[in-house]
């Protein structure tokens, strides 16, 4: 009997209402990564907090790999993803003690905070303090938000509803550009909309996480077992949870017999699992995907086109990212991970080496791409996004070089590493609950079977113990 057949559930209305309003955490950072390239090509920013950029500018001779090089700008997009990684130690640390409930909740006070000051913004300090207040709400969002999705789905749906989070994420760029298109008319406040803007999204976060219920998972971690499994028959919309309970169960204790857990990466076993997360967050990020969604409208103007078609060119690629982050929603638990990531590799790696070549040879430093050229480089960012969107986007989360031919060759030569890195180290894990991972997934992988042998205390034996709960 699989574990789909053992574990029983059907998907209702409140379940559903749970992952929307949970995944709006991952609206909120997509909307900081679109809002932020619309804004620093908005004159009237630029000329309140970066003169100097705004100057250079206007010099219709100036450098295009140049005239974005200002360190405090780059100190505004970058505080945000600084301050996300610091506060993300924190958001463990709250989400294991206090719950996702509870981190999420505090995800959305500090979105609304962070929407007020850097709406209000009126000096270098106060911007760069709203932008690090941002950061801290994606680092406790981006901790508990995934978490949560990933325990209350039903283990047949767990890679669909996973993917809510990603799917959110490009809604979010997707609004971001929308406003920004909308308040670059705007003059001289309308960088302040689209900044303020934050806190509308962030009240639906804070009223998601008053309605949402704790994971069963995070109740049994703090000993509230009757709670769980409460809370398991109302997610799960069936009154037979108990062996679902008890695999939960069984991995907490087991869990807790861990007395050094950090100690424990360093054993062959952990080896596989530890290697494998690392390295699809760390290629994930040498996708270019950030360069590309954050700096777009940037892209965009150096090769030639004006503000408002740079941000509608945005808008366009806003629009590819949200329908091809559904896809892979419809295609994740039927076609598998691996097959997805391997697709996107080739399209990814044609897509950045072809704009690569472009830029090296047609864009010059003080001049602009022809506008056939430039509509083709669209069209291979919208391929590029598409690939990533369905792929390493939901299955993996510099200003002045965006516009460098050599950084497309460089994304092109990691997403070749990349291909080669799935095809031979990373299994599919379709089908299979988190809990039994190495059971079913690491014991068995031609590679990665091998570090398994000190496993000694296996998910299998833990069953054969049930867990006991008075209701």
């Amino acid at each position: 009997m699989t574990e789909t057949e053992k574990f029983k559930s059907r998907i209702t209305a409140y379940v559903i209402v749970c992952w929307i309003l949970a995944a709006f955490g991952g609206l909120l950072f997509g909307y900081d990564i679109g809002i932020s390239g619309g804004v620093t090509a908005m004159e009237d920013f630029l000329e309140k907090f970066f003169p100097k950029v705004a100057e250079r500018k206007r010099h219709a001779k100036e450098d295009n790999y140049c005239k974005f090089d200002d360190q405090l700008l780059q100190l505004f997009t970058s505080s945000l993803y600084l301050s996300a990684l610091a506060s993300s130690f924190l958001a463990s640390i709250m989400c294991k003690k206090y719950g996702r409930k509870a981190t999420i909740l505090a995800a959305a006070v500090l979105f609304i905070l962070g929407a007020a000051v850097s709406g209000g913004a009126i000096d270098m300090k106060m911007l760069i303090f709203g932008r690090v207040i941002f950061g801290f709400g994606v680092g406790f969002g981006n901790e508990a938000v995934p978490l949560f999705l990933s325990e209350v789905a039903p283990v047949q749906h767990r890679g669909a509803v996973n993917i809510l989070f990603q799917l959110f994420v490009t809604i979010g760029i997707f609004i971001a550009n929308l406003v920004n298109y909308g308040t670059s008319k705007l003059h001289p406040f309308g960088w302040r909309v689209s900044l303020g803007f934050t806190g509308i999204p962030a009240c639906f976060l804070l009223l998601g996480g008053l309605i949402i219920t704790e994971t069963p998972a995070s109740l049994i971690e703090r000993g509230k077992d009757a709670k769980a499994t409460k809370v398991l028959k109302k997610i799960r919309g069936v009154d037979d949870v108990f062996a679902e309970f008890d695999q939960i169960k069984n991995a907490s204790e087991l869990a807790k017999t861990i007395k050094n857990p950090y100690k424990n990466l360093a054993k062959s076993s952990s080896v596989p699992p530890l290697i494998i997360a690392f390295s699809l967050q760390l290629f994930q990020q040498f996708t270019g995907i950030n360069a590309i969604m954050f700096y777009a409208p940037v892209l965009f103007q150096t090769v030639g086109f004006k503000n408002d078609a740079s941000l509608l060119s945005a808008i366009i690629t806003g629009i590819v990212n949200v329908f091809s982050t559904l896809i892979s929603i419809y295609l994740v638990d039927k076609s598998g991970r691996r097959k997805l990531l391997l697709v996107a590799c080739w399209i990814m790696f044609i897509s950045q080496a072809t704009i690569g070549g472009i830029l090296l040879v047609n864009l010059k430093p003080t001049g602009s791409l022809s506008g056939i050229e430039a509509k083709f480089v669209v069209v291979l960012v919208c391929l590029y996004v598409m690939a990533f969107a369905f792929s390493w986007g939901p299955l993996g989360f510099l200003d002045d070089v965006v516009s460098n031919a050599r950084l497309y060759f460089l994304f092109a030569a990691w997403i070749l590493i990349m291909g080669v890195s799935v095809y031979f180290l990373l299994p599919e894990t379709k089908g299979v609950s988190i809990d039994a991972m190495v059971d079913q997934v690491w014991s068995k992988h031609p590679f990665w079977k091998r570090f398994m042998v000190e496993s000694n205390i296996t998910y299998a034996d833990s069953m054969h113990k049930p867990a006991v709960v008075t209701v």
